[in-house]
């Protein structure tokens, strides 16, 4: 991960040009997500929505192809820096999978390593984000607590994604306020229905 200073820079670069572009956030995102850790690298996919303002949920998927593929299911809540298309987040969630643990024998000093342990484990996640056109790049650290099957309990995870934004941010707003337009009407129209009802009978009366 020695590269990773370079792509910090490159990201300051992008966030210094992005009010001089047209940028947009975003409601829906994917693309893939590269992990490094302590023993292995991972590749895998990760998806965001925008649930409700400052909020997204994120889904990973991803693996070393040898002994390690997780699952993991995050809910973050993002805080702008510079603009809404540059923010920080933060978050928490759960993972499940199936992983390698190891074990120090205290008597012979030899590590014991098993394969295809069922684990679980909780997640923390913080990380920062820029979206630009419709690439969406994000830099996270993501430490994992295992509850469930694997030794050491504890990994940090750096992780690097390149998304690309499936829904704009502003499509998804008009979405929901066009939804939002419909309810209502409905709502008049059965309110108004049941007026109407209420007032034959009372005529009948």
């Amino acid at each position: 991960m020695n590269k990773l200073p370079l792509i910090a820079i490159w990201l300051l670069c992008l966030v210094a040009l992005a009010p001089q572009v047209q940028a947009q956030s975003y409601g829906t995102s994917l693309g893939l997500r590269f992990g490094n850790q302590q023993d292995f690298r991972t590749v895998g996919l990760s998806a965001k929505h925008r649930i409700q303002k400052g909020w997204t949920v994120e889904g990973i998927v991803q693996s070393d192809f040898n002994y390690n593929t997780t699952f993991h299911a995050l809910i973050e809540r993002h805080e702008r820096l510079i603009s809404k298309r540059f923010n920080y987040y933060y978050g928490t969630g759960i993972s499940v999978g199936q992983e390698a643990s190891s074990i120090k024998d205290p008597a012979t000093k030899e590590i014991i390593s098993t394969y295809g342990n069922k684990t679980l484990g909780l997640d923390l996640i913080f990380g920062v984000e820029l979206t630009l056109l419709k690439a969406n790049i994000s830099i996270d650290y993501k430490p994992n607590i295992n509850l469930i099957g694997r030794n050491p309990w504890y990994v940090g995870q750096v992780g690097i994604s390149a998304r690309s934004v499936l829904v704009k941010g502003s499509t998804q707003n008009k979405n929901r306020r066009k939804k939002s337009r419909e309810k209502r009407r409905n709502n008049q129209k059965e309110g108004t229905f049941f007026k109407n009802i209420i007032r034959d009978v009372k005529e009948v009366f």
